[in-house]
């Protein structure tokens, strides 16, 4: 099948925050669309908006391709150097990846997760 994103068209975002122990600085919020999802659930799609704050960010198994599509982060992998990302930016976070997201502007990306 075929589907299509309509940026300009979301729907009703699911509106959260970060869990309280992930929580480093500020008081980031978030809003998810979910765009698109496998009948088995193992491999979903959407949009993501975070606010200003810094988070603990820890993908256990799951593998995460992004692209921005506003907005700037910074993101640090445990040990790793500071990687500033803007919008036309893609990235994977893989399983195991544990860090630092830090949103420096208000960040939208898409996502797909394949769990």
């Amino acid at each position: 099948m075929f589907k299509v994103f309509a940026l300009d068209n979301l729907g009703t975002a699911k509106e959260s925050g970060p869990l309280p122990e992930r929580l480093i600085e500020g008081s980031p919020q978030f809003k998810t669309w979910n765009v698109d999802s496998a009948k088995d659930g193992k491999v979903s799609t959407g949009v993501w908006e975070a606010t200003p704050g810094t988070t603990r960010s820890i993908k256990g198994e799951v593998w995460e391709y992004c692209t921005i599509l506003s907005g700037v982060v910074e993101i640090t992998e445990d040990g790793g150097e500071p990687v500033r990302l803007q919008a036309g930016d893609t990235f994977v976070l893989k399983p195991g990846f544990v860090g630092v997201w830090k949103t420096i502007e208000t960040v939208r990306k898409l996502w797909v997760v394949v769990n």
